[in-house]
């Protein structure tokens, strides 16, 4: 796919996954509007991206996608400055990891309302313009933590099953009028996200998720650009993420046994 010209509004784009796809696809000649809530980093993201690729024209955005407001006067903005999107990257999300009981509810709300209905707000104001011109990429970033419920994730892991809900019931709908829905099912990724969660991890999510292969940004978005070149429902970087996708209802007990034997040995330990 010639990416050249095309437009890709990416949020969460100042940083992590989204941030690494923005460069890549301004590589291959994209132009980007960047939304992000911290408007030095978007600064920031948007000098390297110039820099790196002089051809590619960057627009950032400041904007809190859980604020339905604020989301829609973002994607307004982009599409009024940079014309409809031929992509739509919805990258922006949050993790806070502990033990249930100890999380309070507004942590609860908080995570949905930026991984869901951030991603949904924007969905729902850059479509209208796609399905005018019947083309274009919608990509909703999702997780391993989507597809099997991760001990310690209790906020996380209901939005990014959500996500994939969302993009599950989309797909059909929208196939029809020519726009390629997507869900990447990121591995654990070497971004500031993930920094921020290893703060607040119980002890058994380490060890938990200690066995999982870590990806670099720039891994994941190589995937997620193929995904969008090859029109892939599906993106799961990686044979683990590939084998949990595909088989993750059949294998479900065998993890959670290896799981709940983890948190066994992990709080034997403490005592």
């Amino acid at each position: 796919m010639d990416f050249s010209q095309q437009h890709a509004i990416i949020t969460g784009g100042s940083s992590g996954i989204g941030k690494a796809t923005a460069k890549l696809l301004a590589s291959q000649g994209a132009n980007i509007s960047l939304i992000a809530r911290n408007l030095a980093k978007l600064e920031a993201a948007k000098t390297e991206i110039i820099h790196a690729f002089p051809q590619s024209k960057v627009f950032i955005f400041t904007a809190d996608v859980a604020d339905r407001a604020q989301a829609e006067q973002a994607i307004a903005a982009a599409i009024a400055q940079q014309g409809a999107p031929d992509i739509l990257i919805t990258s922006a999300g949050i993790a806070y990891p502990g033990y249930f009981q100890d999380l309070p509810l507004e942590i609860f709300e908080r995570t949905m309302a930026v991984n869901y209905f951030g991603t949904l707000y924007c969905i729902k104001v850059a479509l209208p313009s796609m399905e005018q011109r019947r083309q274009g990429s919608i990509v909703l970033i999702s997780s391993g933590a989507g597809l099997i419920g991760i001990y310690g994730y209790t906020p996380y892991s209901p939005s990014k099953f959500a996500l994939r809900g969302l993009a599950e019931s989309l797909r059909g709908e929208l196939k029809v009028s020519g726009v390629h829905v997507a869900i990447a099912y990121p591995p654990d990724t070497d971004t500031p996200q993930l920094a921020e969660e290893n703060k607040t991890k119980p002890p058994e999510t380490q060890k938990i998720t200690a066995s999982a292969e870590t990806w670099s940004a720039e891994n994941v978005a190589i995937a997620i650009v193929k995904g969008i070149e090859k029109k892939q429902f599906a993106i799961a970087p990686g044979v683990e993420m590939g084998i949990l996708y595909k088989l993750h209802s059949l294998i479900n007990p065998v993890l959670n046994w290896q799981f709940d034997k983890i948190v066994t040995q992990v709080r034997a330990g403490k005592k």
